[in-house]
């Protein structure tokens, strides 16, 4: 044992030196030094003094014997300090990703996300949800998730904002929600810009030897034989996988069914055998318009076909990079094949079904060849026998198209 005024002074000697210790390993070398000179007892002493745990000190004695063993360049021993959280918690990168989900954008081309969420709010949502987690977790979970906090950027494509933007987005992550808790099919649809069939330079670069580049065309202009494609992709949200169908004719309302066509085929009634409905996220404009008669004419079709009521929730105009395909599917394929000339219908099927994602993307494709005639008109008398029902909230974005037939 030793007196008050030695405690004392191993306590001072300490509280001086403490600053300069700016290790556990510094920390426990100190203590355990301190315990060698008192003797028995020195390691309780010590642990009362400095607050150094019992195990911590009794490991530095052992340091110190056979101090020719230590690794200069390790603190911890190989395993040793504080789990990280999603270790402890393996549900809270699932939730995070569910939280990010109704406030995520991207751009097409970048499998970089953003959020306008702050990171304290976010830690405020997560805590709510039972996980204790700091805004210093949350930032390095988000960036090991490829998001990034950004500010504002003039890209809207419309003239001007709708009022009730922001409500529609609500609206249709509720919608996505209920339909998924439902297991019934949710599917986000888009075309893929055109593309030329042929030796044509693509975006990016790859790999190959120094100085010996692809050698492309000079010039842009189409291919009689080859002629270009327009992709439609038809995105399955809960299950990650794409189905992407490659016409060689015309973007229209015919084709974009066509395409949800082939994918329920394909893909739709295998992973959603009981499924009695159908929801489709869609842009406002292009072949799937919310303002396209035709297109609510074939969906009807595709609708008692199928015996599914198909329900729509369109983006609002000026928004259609917020769509999920955008950002989950089809920037993928952007990068998969950037650098290399699509050649030939082949070569676009192959990269496009090779096009995968650490999350386990998987996406078939086809080629469709059918001729699909521009200009089609639907008269009042056949919109008249569409069997649909406009939601209250903005009825032109959201609607129902019933399977039967109005009576």
């Amino acid at each position: 044992m030793i007196s008050k005024q030695e405690e004392e002074n191993i306590s001072n000697r300490y509280t001086a030196i403490k600053p300069f210790l700016y290790n556990e390993q510094q920390k426990r070398i100190f203590a355990a030094s301190e315990a060698r000179v008192i003797g028995y007892g020195g390691i309780s002493i010590l642990s009362r003094i400095t607050g150094i745990d019992r195990e911590a000190i009794a490991k530095g004695l052992k340091e110190i014997e056979n101090s020719g063993d230590i690794d200069k360049a390790r603190v911890r021993t190989a395993g040793g300090g504080r789990k990280r959280l999603e270790e402890i918690d393996p549900q809270v990168k699932e939730d995070l990703e569910k939280l990010m989900d109704s406030s995520t954008c991207g751009s097409p081309q970048s499998a970089l996300k953003w959020t306008k969420k702050s990171l304290h709010n976010i830690e405020e949502e997560l805590n709510k949800m039972g996980h204790e987690i700091s805004h210093t977790t949350v930032y390095r979970l988000l960036s090991e998730m490829d998001y990034s906090m950004q500010g504002n950027q003039k890209a809207i494509e419309g003239n001007s904002q709708n009022p009730d933007r922001n409500k529609q987005f609500e609206h249709i992550n509720y919608m996505v929600k209920e339909y998924q808790d439902k297991g019934q099919p949710v599917i986000s649809i888009d075309t893929k810009k055109k593309e030329l069939v042929g030796n044509y330079k693509n975006g990016g670069k790859e790999y190959c030897l120094k100085g010996q580049p692809k050698k492309v065309n000079v010039h842009d202009f189409e291919d009689d034989k080859l002629g270009s494609v327009r992709p439609y992709g038809v995105y399955d949200i809960k299950n990650n996988k794409g189905w992407v169908n490659i016409g060689t004719d015309k973007d229209t309302a015919v084709f974009a069914v066509e395409s949800i066509r082939k994918w329920w085929y394909t893909i739709g009634r295998k992973s959603y055998p009981k499924a009695t409905e159908l929801l489709i996220t869609a842009d406002g404009g292009g072949s799937n318009s919310s303002r396209t008669r035709l297109w609510k004419y074939e969906l009807q079709k595709l609708s008692s076909e199928l015996n599914i009521d198909i329900i729509v929730c369109h983006y609002p105009p000026g928004t259609s990079k917020w769509n999920a395909i955008e950002h989950r599917m089809f920037s993928y394929i952007s990068q998969n094949w950037r650098g290399r000339p699509l050649e030939s219908h082949e070569v676009i099927i192959n990269l496009i079904g090779s096009t995968t994602t650490k999350k386990g993307l998987k996406i078939e494709c086809v080629l469709d060849t059918n001729k699909y005639e521009k200009g089609i008109k639907i008269d009042d008398k056949q919109m008249d026998s569409i069997n649909i029902i406009r939601n209250e909230f903005h009825g032109d974005w959201n609607y129902i198209i019933k399977s039967q037939l109005k009576s």
